[in-house]
């Protein structure tokens, strides 16, 4: 391979370490910022604030003396109290033994039970929070479908002279009436009762004129997303390309894609891409994903990491951030309800260990993500914020959530516990999370 062969590869990998870093920056910086905000509200000073490990690269100390800085490994972040005797909160025996009660007030570790309490909870919290501010954000600029259906762009396709407009309203596709509901809805309703050809008849109004106009399949082989990490990602494919044979057979909707691909088996498939103008031939292997099915529980099925587009995007209308909001805590819901039947599922067996990411896939989705558009990125960021914050929950010592273990049980029993029993549960902990990681690493490396 000469040097100049290098160089594109090279700055694939630079693009998807700087998408990784940037989310997960943010996403850090957003988890330890609530520790620290609602520690400083609560009266715990905070000495450190730090994005990322080990030495420091850059730093300043503010007003209040905490020094707020960005490290040297890029993989965490912490905020480290008046008290702590490291990033992991815990005591400092000997600085603790030396304070007043003054002094002591402003420790995580002499503070009230409810101000701990807030301190370590406000982590988790703020990645949910900024998690539907994101998710409310992109439902703010993306609107909502306009009803009647209504064509807002075409969507470029190969050998098909469509005569459809920007503004037109449909009335009737193949002598099918429209629904009065939303635009996905209606498209969704079309799509069962149309005929299965390459053109179709719209009725439509056009400057108050009604009029039938040819136009192509409503749900052709147009590729609107690709999953990170999956065959298509690997494949080179890209949105906006349109697959127009398969294997050398003809296809014009997207259901004959998922037919070839589901009776695959998993053999290799080749292509025919149209791509901005130009033809070019691809060859992806399906992979087996486990997925989930809407009476509970996953089934295994042949995949290739591809989302549909339509022959048109139907016109939207904004939508206020009231609305936005409550369909941000929706998503997160949703993010939070398959997190834990996915985590159920790997328990019992139920789906493959292999749908663990750990560290290399989600460096890859990052990128891919962040190659699909701003968009795109910052659901990316907000699905994992929202992931960070629940695992951060969990009642693991070392982790948000063995902290309140901890303090449920000093709340509950009226002192905390030991500390030679507490760091003694830290240390099973750490150990724990560290075979996670390494067991997600493993299914990076070795998954296919």
């Amino acid at each position: 391979m000469s040097p100049f062969e290098i160089i594109p590869e090279f700055g694939g990998l630079l693009f998807t370490a700087v998408a990784f870093f940037v989310a997960l920056s943010v996403i850090v910086a957003v988890h330890e910022y609530g520790h620290y905000i609602v520690g400083r509200w609560s009266g715990i000073h905070a000495e450190t604030f730090s994005i990322g490990f080990g030495p420091s690269l850059v730093s300043w100390v503010d007003k209040r003396q905490t020094r707020w800085q960005i490290a040297l490994l890029p993989l965490g972040g912490f905020v480290k109290f008046a008290g702590d005797s490291d990033a992991a909160s815990g005591k400092d025996q000997d600085t603790l033994a030396r304070m007043d009660p003054a002094e002591l007030r402003r420790t995580m570790h002499g503070a009230p039970l409810w101000a701990r309490t807030l301190t370590v909870a406000a982590g988790p919290i703020f990645n949910f929070i900024v998690a539907v501010i994101i998710f409310a954000s992109v439902y703010m600029v993306q609107g909502e479908y306009r009803t009647p259906l209504t064509i807002g762009s075409i969507n470029p396709l190969p050998s098909v002279g469509s005569e459809l407009r920007p503004g037109d309203r449909v009335i009737a596709v193949a002598g099918v009436p429209v629904p009065v509901v939303d635009g996905q809805n209606a498209v969704e309703t079309l799509v069962s009762e149309v005929p299965q050809t390459d053109v179709l008849e719209y009725t439509i109004v056009r400057d108050a004129t009604t009029m039938v106009v040819k136009g192509p399949y409503i749900l052709p082989p147009l590729v609107q997303m690709v999953a990170p990490l999956s065959a298509a990602d690997d494949s080179g494919l890209r949105p906006g390309d349109v697959i127009t044979a398969v294997n050398g057979e003809s296809i014009f909707a997207f259901h004959q894609l998922r037919d070839y691909v589901m009776a695959s088996g998993g053999a290799p498939l080749r292509l025919s891409i149209w791509r901005h103008g130009s033809f070019l031939d691809l060859v992806l292997t399906p992979k087996r994903r486990d997925e989930p099915v809407e009476e509970g529980g996953y089934q295994s099925e042949w995949r290739i990491g591809v989302v549909g587009g339509r022959a048109f995007e139907p016109a939207r209308t904004a939508i206020g951030p009231g609305l936005a909001i409550l369909k941000g805590f929706m998503m997160t819901e949703q993010v939070i309800e398959g997190s834990f039947s996915g985590l159920y599922h790997m328990i019992t067996g139920a789906i493959s260990a292999c749908n663990l990411s750990g560290i290399i896939s989600i460096a890859e989705a990052s990128g891919s993500m962040a190659s699909q558009g701003i968009e795109n990125f910052l659901w990316f960021i907000a699905i994992l914020s929202v992931a960070i914050g629940l695992i951060n929950l969990f009642p693991i010592p070392a982790l948000d959530g063995g902290h309140l273990l901890f303090f449920a049980y000093e709340g509950i029993v009226g002192r905390p516990p030991n500390d030679y029993v507490s760091r003694a549960l830290m240390i099973i902990g750490i150990t724990f999370i560290s075979s996670i990681m390494l067991l997600a690493i493993g299914t990076d490396l070795l998954c296919p």
